[in-house]
C-alpha cells in the first residue's frame, strides 16, 4: 500500500462529515503524512503536513492493517505501535471512523 492509496482509504471513511469534529494528522515519517481536516464542511483528507488536534504517529504497515480492520487502535497503542500527541479525546474518536 502506498500513501495514496492509504490517504483515499481514509477519504472514503471519513465522507462529507466524519463527526470528528477536529483535525488529525497521521504522520508516518518518511513516508508522508494524512491530514484530516474534521472542521470543515465537507470534510476534507489531504496529504499536508499541517499541525492538527491530534498527531497520530506509525509506521504505514501499521496505517495498513489499521485501515484494513486487522488491527484494533486501542491494541496498536498499546503495544506502541501508535504513538498519539494532542487531544486524546480526539483520538478516541477516531476509532468510530476507522
Amino acid at each position: 500500500m502506498s500513501i495514496e492509496s492509504a490517504t483515499d482509504s481514509i477519504r472514503s471513511k471519513v465522507g462529507d462529515n466524519s463527526g470528528l469534529g477536529a483535525t488529525v494528522k497521521f504522520d508516518m515519517g518518511d513516508e508522508g503524512a494524512i491530514f484530516v481536516d474534521g472542521m470543515s464542511s465537507p470534510n476534507s483528507v489531504t496529504n499536508d503536513n499541517k499541525d492538527a488536534d491530534c498527531t497520530v504517529s506509525c509506521s504505514l504497515e501499521t496505517m495498513e492493517a489499521l485501515i484494513a480492520g486487522d488491527l484494533d487502535p486501542t491494541a496498536a497503542f498499546m503495544q506502541g505501535k501508535i504513538k498519539v500527541a494532542g487531544d486524546m479525546g480526539v483520538a478516541m474518536r477516531l476509532s468510530s471512523v476507522l
